[in-house]
């Protein structure tokens, strides 16, 4: 199965990269693309850029979402909501071809440096891609604390890597199961 992961940021330090990126190492048995929102970065969304026509960026992040059987997103949480990249890149997504996720299995993740782990926009995640989007989010989960539980590339904190990995194998199983 193809996966397409990113982190819903444009930051280069971002920690949403390090556990999407965590994440996607766990799944050895499929193609996996990690994305960098930064490679997609475009003019702010108006209908009169629109009109003017699609920016070469949008059409191409369309086609990997396309070309997915599923996607791994880790949420950047920005004022309670996603940051202006991913929203930007959504949006033009979104005037390509709604419902832009028809069919995709998802894995929804957020993790922030506090204890609520980026909860509210997990949140926001939830609405826009299942309701607006037509995802099917299979498993989601908030990463608290991140600097305190996620070192060199791994997460310590036993209780928690369990967890994450508990949903990550969820993901897996609903590939497998579409696979079937």
């Amino acid at each position: 199965m193809k996966i397409l992961a990113f982190a819903g940021s444009n930051s280069t330090t971002s920690i949403n990269k390090e556990l999407v990126n965590y994440a996607a190492a766990q799944l050895t048995a499929h193609e996996v693309k990690v994305v960098d929102l930064n490679d997609y970065e475009m003019p702010i969304y108006s209908p009169e850029r629109q009109a003017a026509g699609f920016p070469q960026q949008a059409v191409d992040f369309h086609q990997e979402i396309k070309d997915a059987d599923g996607l791994i997103i880790s949420l950047a949480e920005h004022n309670g909501n996603f940051s202006v990249a991913l929203k930007n890149i959504l949006d033009w997504v979104s005037r390509i071809e709604m419902p832009y996720l028809k069919d995709k299995k998802i894995l929804l993740l957020a993790t922030s440096p506090g204890g609520y782990g980026g909860g509210n926009v997990l949140e926001v995640g939830l609405k826009t891609f299942v309701h607006f989007a037509s995802g099917e989010v299979v498993a989601s989960s908030t990463f608290p604390s991140f600097y305190d539980n996620f070192k060199e590339g791994t997460i310590v904190n036993e209780e928690l890597k369990a967890s994450i990995d508990e949903k990550i194998k969820a993901f897996e199983n609903a590939l497998v199961a579409v696979e079937a």
